[in-house]
């Protein structure tokens, strides 16, 4: 069912105007400069630096932070770019919570870690808004690179390789650049464009040329750009959805859709949400979707996982939030039935589950939960049909690009990184640091 169509329950206009702009303001807002110097003080800058540790990046965390207490935020960006180009970004949407700020001393010795995220932010902000560039290009190589998909992997992998000399092209599917960043996270975690505002801010470098609506298997074929580049690289994100495998499915919304409207959207108040919703996943999708369905004027909003609270995807920061947004989150429960009459949303049957030696079951006994709009969020898989009929059949596993260390497929001369290769973390960050890396190792494999 597509997003935009009403179906019986689902209207759009239910707050009043100005609710809409509080409602989807800034999560966190920024700090100041005072603030950024009192939170940059709490740090230890401890000689083994763990955050730095749990950082996929691996942002010298402890020097940009006293850079801001010493009063460099230019500095502290520059730090922070060094190693991941996209940090705004990450500030933004990463689970510091689970990742720096987890590791941080602070949080072990009083359950209150230093805002490494919001810091992070700080800085960042600083040189983006200022237009400060820190990086030229190297001497033109004369080497040509394509780069399929222009999100964090493969801005992160054409900035690197701008730098080393060569001649980047991007070529996305979408309309604008920047990926899940520009289409797959909650508006309230990115604000006022900053998405394409931070493209822009990438792109100065220069040596970097976009170009939209190009889709691998559509427009373009991999067995073309092996013919006409040097080098090529993947990084294309999932395209395709998993299915509940319960009847009635396709009366459901695909979560990822409606969150892509949602960031595209010029009127929220135009945007039509149900009355009663139930979103079936555990991940941050989930928690997204459901938090915004609430957030555009939903009464009753409930999220359905197959199992516990503790095997959620989503961090316990976001599940927190959605508890506080008016969302109740409910566990061992499994879609079986979509149900619907005169082909609109009505309802959803549920089974509860359980562990039975370690293996997922049903109980067999049932819930029916009343709803005029059901979202899909358990996950993405990967289209590798776009790789196929174009050449050499790049090597899988377990679904996605098969990579070695330096994100080198199975195909000479080209690599991949980000959602779409074998082993992905599905982080906005560990895309940065595959495409990161693989352009080192694609400049060094170009002999430049």
């Amino acid at each position: 069912m597509a997003i935009g169509q009403f179906a019986k329950g689902v209207a759009a206009g239910r707050l009043d105007p100005e609710q809409y702009a509080e409602n989807f303001s800034d999560l966190h807002e920024p700090f100041t400069e005072h603030e950024a110097r009192v939170e940059a003080d709490r740090c230890y800058f401890c000689y083994d630096a763990p955050c730095m540790n749990a950082c996929p990046t691996q942002i010298d965390i402890p020097m940009f932070i006293r850079q801001i207490a010493t009063e460099n935020p230019l500095g502290s960006a520059k730090t922070i770019f060094d190693q991941n180009i996209l940090g705004g970004m990450c500030a933004r949407v990463c689970p510091t919570e689970t990742l720096c700020e987890e590791a941080c001393v602070r949080e072990a010795a009083e359950g209150k870690p230093v805002q490494i995220g919001r810091l992070q932010r700080y800085a960042t902000d600083v040189a983006i808004s200022q237009d400060v560039q820190f990086y030229e290009r190297a001497p033109r190589s004369g080497k040509r690179v394509a780069v399929v998909g222009a999100g964090p992997a493969g801005l992160a992998c054409a900035h690197r390789l701008a730098m080393h000399g060569h001649d980047v092209t991007v070529f996305d599917a979408r309309e604008k650049p920047g990926g899940l960043n520009e289409y797959g996270i909650a508006a309230y975690k990115s604000v006022d464009g900053f998405a394409q505002a931070e493209v822009d801010y990438l792109v100065e470098i220069g040596g970097i040329a976009i170009e939209n609506g190009k889709a691998l298997g559509r427009e373009i074929a991999l067995s073309g750009l092996v013919a006409d580049y040097d080098a090529v690289f993947l990084g294309m994100g999932l395209g395709g959805v998993n299915d509940l495998h319960a009847e009635g499915e396709d009366a459901a919304v695909n979560a990822v859709d409606f969150i892509a409207e949602l960031r595209q959207a010029s009127d929220l108040s135009a945007l039509p949400v149900g009355r009663r919703v139930v979103v079936i996943g555990g991940g941050m999708t989930a928690i997204d979707a459901a938090v915004q369905s609430k957030l555009l004027g939903a009464e009753d909003v409930t999220i359905c996982y197959r199992r516990g609270k503790e095997n959620m995807n989503a961090s316990v920061f976001e599940q927190d939030l959605a508890a506080a947004n008016g969302v109740t989150i409910r566990h061992w429960l499994a879609p079986k039935r979509v149900l619907t009459e005169d082909g609109k949303v009505t309802g959803i049957e549920l089974e509860y589950t359980m562990l039975d030696n370690a293996r997922l079951t049903g109980t067999g006994e049932v819930l029916i939960l009343p709803a005029d709009q059901v979202f899909k969020a358990i996950g993405q898989t990967f289209a590798s049909s776009a790789l196929n009929g174009s050449g050499p059949v790049i090597a899988l596993e377990n679904g996605r690009i098969k990579v070695d260390a330096e994100g080198r497929t199975s195909l000479d001369r080209v690599w991949a990184g980000g959602d779409c290769v074998a082993g992905g973390e599905d982080l906005t960050v560990s895309a940065v640091a595959m495409g990161r890396d693989a352009a080192d190792s694609i400049n060094r494999a170009l002999g430049a």
